[in-house]
């Protein structure tokens, strides 16, 4: 799965658009390397977002094409 549309679909960043214009600005890292949105992700990859000041880190641990709200909290860990 695009690492945009993992994004989106996780729920980590709301829209499609917006998360492929933060990886197009080097904000995304998979496993401590920048990422470009077209990137595919695997479970078990770790994804560090820059917001601002703020750094989430998050391990991905399922993959889903659709997802519900309450679905999409169990497509990623906190770190």
């Amino acid at each position: 799965m695009r690492l945009d549309k993992y994004l989106k679909n996780s729920r980590i960043i709301k829209r499609r658009t917006v998360a492929k214009e933060a990886c197009d600005k080097g904000r995304v890292k998979i496993n401590g390397k920048i990422a470009k949105a077209r990137v595919e992700v695997k479970e078990g990859d770790i994804i560090e977002i820059q917001f601002g000041e703020n750094l989430f880190c998050a391990e991905i641990t399922r993959l889903a094409e659709h997802v519900t709200k309450d679905g999409a909290k169990e497509m990623f860990r906190v770190l």
